[in-house]
């Protein structure tokens, strides 16, 4: 048993071998695991293997994205003391290893970090070692490993096996297969996987989309999905399509699937940007699938006017006039609200009550309680009081907090025009005199004081009233 074991070694740390592996390695992480933002480890057959990689990695790629952590001997060769580190550096790389923009980006190791080394980042294993047992199982689950980052969404690790350890998992793993069973499954099984996805969506949602102009389409997919339970489910299929996507990318595999998948991208893109408008959409899609947007989406299904207008009641107007199915209408103007109620409400905090009152007019549309053309005629009239407030601002001498309170009150409570521009000046005093009411007890204390004798004389619910009244300010504080 030891003849063959000093055999194997001495034939896993052949030159040939080590040279022909480590550029697989470099090229298969360069192109797989780095645009996904992981890490990986090389686990090589003893520490002088582990020399031995490093040596031929750095012929594919920059010294500093690979290093060797193994265990240091006192009679070790040259050749190995070269790769020793002090404690406090294997420290700093331990720690270095787990941070997503820092190097090192593989660690080449045999023994150290196989156990008990918790980086949830590490997702690919590249395995020249024989393993079983326990310590196949501790190695597994150093890249199984959940890890979500901002455009990351790890659900499982990868290994990349060069000595056949998964060839019979049974005979490596001593336990009862069902104790094992889905442990670890071939990529075979995820194209499989991935082709089912895919067929799925070819019969259940691209039909939405399959010979309508791109208005068209739009239209009939936020129809379609005006359901929240229906958009959760595609959201829900899209984001398992996409992960298996990230895992496989980029396999010629995938090229038959390409054309389609870059479909449901679009759809994915255009029901988050449509229904969610809070939500950064770019942003929550994986790597690969971000860098096809970045490279193949020139126009979005649903887009802002080609002229350019200053964001304001201009911008909606033009979007109004538009020769659009009314259902992408009524989103393209609440989306342009948004984004204005998003860019300006800190300053013009009339804003305000005009936001809360397009979000109600998007609730109401999603839930089917009008219709687009109805949903479009309460828009018109929210764009025009946006032009009125636009106007009227521009003459005021209140402050801005006042002229939001003035505005808030007729719109929201039904105040008549002098009545709320009396109250607001009354406000605008103590809004001067009390400045730091958001962030101070006794401030807002005082103020609440102040407003009650305000209001007192124009409601009977005046404590209600100045609770919605400071409520409305300190969302844009």
């Amino acid at each position: 048993v030891l003849d063959r074991a000093v055999k194997l070694k001495n034939m896993l740390k052949n030159r040939v071998r080590v040279r022909k592996i480590a550029s697989f390695v470099a090229n298969h992480f360069t192109e797989f695991v780095e645009p996904m933002g992981y890490k990986a480890f090389l686990v090589a057959v003893d520490r002088e293997a582990c020399c031995l990689y490093k040596e031929a990695l750095d012929r594919h790629l920059p010294k500093e994205k690979t290093c060797v952590v193994m265990s240091r001997g006192s009679d070790d060769p040259a050749h190995l003391r070269r790769y020793h580190v002090s404690e406090n550096e294997e420290k700093r790389i331990r720690k270095a290893f787990k941070k997503p923009d820092e190097n090192p980006r593989i660690l080449v190791v045999t023994e150290k970090l196989l156990t008990g080394y918790d980086a949830p980042i590490l997702y690919a294993m590249y395995l020249d070692k024989p393993m079983r047992d326990h310590v196949l199982l501790q190695a597994i689950a150093r890249v199984n490993r959940p890890y979500e980052g901002e455009t990351q969404r790890k659900t499982n690790g990868l290994i990349v096996d060069f000595v056949g350890v998964f060839d019979n998992l049974e005979r490596a793993l001593a336990f009862d297969s069902r104790d094992v069973a889905g442990v670890v499954e071939g990529l075979d099984v995820l194209k499989e996987h991935f082709v089912e996805l895919m067929e799925e969506g070819r019969s259940r949602y691209l039909p939405l989309i399959d010979g309508r102009s791109d208005d068209k389409a739009a239209e009939n997919v936020l129809e379609h999905f005006r359901d929240k339970e229906e958009r959760e489910n595609f959201y829900s299929f899209f984001r398992e399509l996409e992960e298996t996507y990230e895992i496989l990318s980029p396999d010629r595999f995938l090229r038959p699937y390409l054309t389609d998948y870059r479909r449901l991208v679009d759809m994915y893109k255009l029901l988050r940007s449509a229904y969610e408008p809070h939500v950064a959409v770019d942003k929550s899609f994986l790597r690969k699938t971000a860098e096809i947007v970045q490279k193949h989406t020139t126009t979005e299904m649903i887009k802002t006017p080609d002229r350019r207008y200053e964001i304001g009641s201009q911008a909606l107007l033009a979007l109004l006039e538009e020769d659009k199915p009314e259902t992408v209408k009524v989103f393209n103007l609440l989306k342009e609200l948004y984004r204005l109620v998003e860019a300006r409400g800190r300053d013009q905090l009339y804003l305000i009550p005009i936001g809360d009152r397009a979000e109600a007019i998007r609730r109401a549309f999603e839930e089917r309680q009008i219709q687009s053309h109805q949903a479009i005629q309460e828009i018109e009239q929210l764009v025009k009081q946006l032009r009125e407030a636009e106007e009227e601002r521009k003459g005021s001498k209140l402050s801005s907090q006042a002229f939001a309170v003035a505005w808030w009150l007729r719109v929201q409570e039904g105040f008549g025009a002098r009545e709320s521009e009396e109250i607001a000046r009354r406000i605008d005093v103590c809004f001067r005199e009390l400045p730091h009411w958001a962030t101070s007890e006794r401030q807002e204390r005082e103020l609440r004081t102040r407003l009650y004798k305000i209001f007192l004389d124009a409601t009977d619910d005046v404590v209600s009233l100045v609770g919605r009244v400071l409520d409305m300010l300190r969302r844009m504080e």
